[in-house]
């Protein structure tokens, strides 16, 4: 169950990813995630009820708001890489980057995976790799990875990861508040953000509600099916699962865009399937 739940979690992030990514042609992307998350709060909220009794404790709010505090700061950071235009080299280090912080945190603090388990999850982190790259214009080419650049992989996918971590460390037993707590602390940074930046308000420009409420409950649904998951397996495992939300993206922008993948992604794919497989099956 838990591995039906982290790969569900996985296509919902690369759905909202999708929505998101096509928003923000039109608005500033901290506007859109500021309105995506504000709708996706009221998602949350209203489906609290739906998982059943749950216990709030303190330690599970506080938890949860950290955690929603860092993963807003690697959004952040993340279209940070895409505003400056490096996202095939931004995006790979941040996705795979936000599986190994809980893959390590979950194997140092006692998880083990069964032995085939543990051969899938280093493919599911190259295929993580082969699924987020971007391909390159031979006539667009960087002469290597700048240090802001990878200053901004690692920012986004240590936030990515940390927040991954922050769940899986609620209790077992606090239903859907701690990402109800950690949504709200998103929203609040964000708005902050809006306040401080004159960009960031985006006065006067639209963008489809439909985009927006969709990125906004895709996101929030992401984040509730993986808490769910952690809730019922091991984090080392629902995290590499959960990190596969590329390829969902990629099949989207191949339907909807017409978008052709380039070989590396299709290897990833293949390779994806292959380690579904083993992690599951562990």
């Amino acid at each position: 169950m838990a591995a039906v739940l982290a790969l569900l979690s996985a296509v919902a992030y690369g759905a909202g990813d999708f929505l998101g990514g096509m928003a923000a042609r039109r608005l500033p992307p901290a506007a859109v995630v500021l309105r995506g998350n504000a709708v996706g709060l009221v998602g949350l909220v209203l489906a609290v009820p739906l998982v059943g009794d749950a216990e709030l404790l303190g330690r599970d709010a506080a938890i949860g708001a950290a955690g929603g505090i860092v993963g807003g700061i690697g959004l952040l950071l993340l279209y940070r890489g895409l505003a400056r235009g490096t996202m095939s080299v931004v995006a790979p280090i941040t996705a795979v980057l936000s599986a190994v912080v809980p893959v390590l945190w979950g194997l140092a603090t006692g998880e083990r995976p069964a032995a085939v388990a543990l051969v899938g999850v280093p493919l599911a982190l190259v295929a993580i790799a082969l699924l987020a790259r971007e391909p390159v214009d031979d006539d667009d080419r960087t002469t290597g990875l700048s240090r802001a650049d990878l200053l901004t992989a690692l920012g986004a996918g240590l936030g990515f990861g940390l927040f991954f971590v922050s769940l899986d460390a609620t209790s077992d037993d606090a239903g859907l508040w701690p990402v109800v707590f950690g949504r709200t602390a998103s929203v609040v940074l964000f708005a902050l953000v809006a306040v401080t930046t004159a960009s960031a308000r985006a006065a006067g420009r639209s963008v489809p509600m439909a985009l927006v409420v969709g990125c906004g409950l895709l996101d929030a649904g992401a984040n509730a099916l993986f808490l769910l998951a952690t809730q019922r397996g091991l984090l080392t495992l629902v995290a590499v699962l959960g990190a596969l939300y590329p390829a969902s993206t990629l099949l989207l922008a191949r339907v909807v865009l017409g978008e052709r993948l380039a070989r590396p992604q299709l290897g990833g794919v293949v390779l994806a399937g292959v380690a579904v497989v083993l992690v599951t099956a562990g």
